[in-house]
């Protein structure tokens, strides 16, 4: 079907064009009401996929769904080929806007920006499971994060796509994979093909929440493989989650669909943690700095702990960085083993800024039993640059970040390190990786000069992240080996 004016009409009313989406069930076209003039979608179910003589009743209770969270649903119909197959075909408001899949791919999102998407997932839900509609397909693709143009500071999440809605009942694993819901998103219940409720939505909504903050799958793999892992354990949660977090996340994933909040007590959960990540921000920041929670924080916003630099010279690092550590673990161990890791992770920063030739390098790790931060900060840079916070709440990003030019960049141009007197343009970052493949920190340089980085250079910056990291291990198995030396008392007589 063509875009021009001799492109026939489906029902004669609606132009079809490009198509914009595609699934198992269903193929989603850009179309034009010919009688409203104006642009819609409209979602092409193929034949034989969906219970049509079962859905008239359904779709009128899709039909009547109302809220600001929401993909409306304005007109449905069928379809009948020549061969006398039926096809249904929804039509629904065109929204535009970036899906939270394609926002996750370009980069992290701050803390406080989840928990707005997750607070207006929770009135979604709410709203659609007290009109007796279970989604059944949550996941990040068909969250849409809507921009209205009018200045506000943080896009809108709407929940679209409601055609799996329509297959009530047909939950099950089939031998060719076919089920309704996506398999990194089902629930335990839906993954069991047994019956599937409010709470179906709520635990697949939790995994949504999650990968906003790890940025991938918990359940990855084929539907079976996906199926089989979330039936054998709980999410994993980042460690450096802050509790209000763990909490929220913990209690959507329960394997019990009893045990999860639904309704209200999950939009009030959502609220408690949104206002949580609103005004606790600033006051639980250890640099004592306010944190930029926005949408706009760039990827430097997604570390925890703080410069702590005292100055540094072109040539070389000055000052021994900050971290915070468990006065417990202190007695009866050998100076040198902070002292290495420390020094390892001075030269680090010193060697990333060479590298680049950059003014600002900065470092931060969660160890198993303490904090690291490190930066290197060049004479001549704005005062400002010693007062770079990160803030706490996020798993580190476990792939590298590259921001040619912050000025540019849609989450990074209104940042204040952009907008600041810092006035960064350049971004980059790799993960510091243990043996295992776990993230656990971040290795940054920034620059005040837009520019380019190769594959070498993020080659020769993931090295120098393997060299501290590696210093940092045999700092822990010291640790465990002195932890085994020593009395129970911890060495004192």
């Amino acid at each position: 079907m063509g875009h021009d004016d001799a492109a026939p009409l489906l029902d004669g009313r609606y132009r079809i064009e490009a198509a914009i989406g595609q699934g198992g069930m269903s193929v989603v076209h850009r179309a034009t009401d010919e009688v409203l003039h104006r642009p819609v979608a409209v979602k092409l179910f193929h034949p034989g996929s969906v219970d049509i003589a079962r859905q008239e009743a359904e779709l009128g209770v899709l039909a009547g769904l109302e809220h600001h969270n929401l993909v409306s649903l304005l007109d449905a119909g069928v379809l009948t080929g020549p061969d006398g197959t039926a096809q249904r075909y929804l039509v629904m408001s065109l929204v535009v806007g970036q899906d939270l899949e394609a926002r996750l791919s370009v980069g992290p999102l701050a803390s406080q920006h989840i928990a707005e998407i997750g607070y207006d997932m929770a009135e979604a839900l709410d709203y659609i499971h007290a009109h007796g509609v279970v989604h059944r397909d949550i996941k990040p693709s068909n969250i849409l994060l809507v921009d209205y143009g009018n200045g506000s500071e943080r896009a809108r999440a709407r929940l679209t796509d409601f055609g799996i809605a329509l297959a009530a009942g047909v939950e099950r694993l089939t031998a060719d994979g076919v089920t309704t819901g996506t398999a990194a998103y089902l629930s335990p219940e839906q993954a069991r093909g047994g019956d599937v409720g409010p709470a179906s939505d709520v635990y697949s909504l939790g995994l949504v929440l999650l990968q906003c903050f790890t940025r991938r799958r918990e359940f990855p793999g084929s539907l079976v493989e996906s199926a089989i892992a979330r039936l054998s354990r709980d999410p994993v949660l980042p460690e450096p989650l802050p509790e209000h977090w763990k909490h929220l996340l913990r209690a959507m994933t329960e394997q019990d669909p009893v045990a999860r909040p639904l309704g209200g007590q999950l939009v009030a959960m959502l609220r408690d943690v949104l206002i949580a990540e609103t005004t606790g921000a600033a006051s639980t920041d250890p640099g004592g700095a306010a944190s930029h929670g926005d949408a706009t924080t760039p990827p430097a916003a997604t570390w925890s702990g703080s410069t702590g630099s005292t100055g540094a010279t072109e040539t070389g690092p000055s000052g021994t960085g900050s971290a915070t550590r468990d006065p417990a673990v202190d007695t009866g161990r050998p100076a040198t083993l902070d002292t290495l890791p420390e020094e390892s992770l001075q030269r680090t920063v010193a060697m990333a800024a060479r590298l680049f030739d950059a003014p600002i390098a900065l470092v931060d790790v969660l160890d198993e039993d303490r904090e690291w931060s490190q930066s290197w900060i060049a004479n001549g840079i704005d005062e400002a640059a010693r007062n770079i916070s990160f803030r706490s709440g996020f798993a580190p990003v476990p792939v590298p970040v590259v921001i040619p030019d912050g000025s540019v960049h849609p989450e990074m141009r209104r940042s204040p390190l952009v907008t600041g007197p810092l006035g960064i343009r350049f971004y980059v970052s790799v993960p510091l990786l243990r043996h295992d493949g776990t993230a656990v920190g971040t290795l940054a340089v920034l620059d005040v000069r837009p520019r380019e980085a190769t594959e070498a250079d993020l080659a020769n910056l993931r090295d120098l992240a393997a060299l501290a990291v590696t210093q940092l291990e045999i700092r822990q198995e010291s640790l465990r080996t002195t932890s085994d030396a020593l009395p129970l008392d911890g060495g004192r007589h």
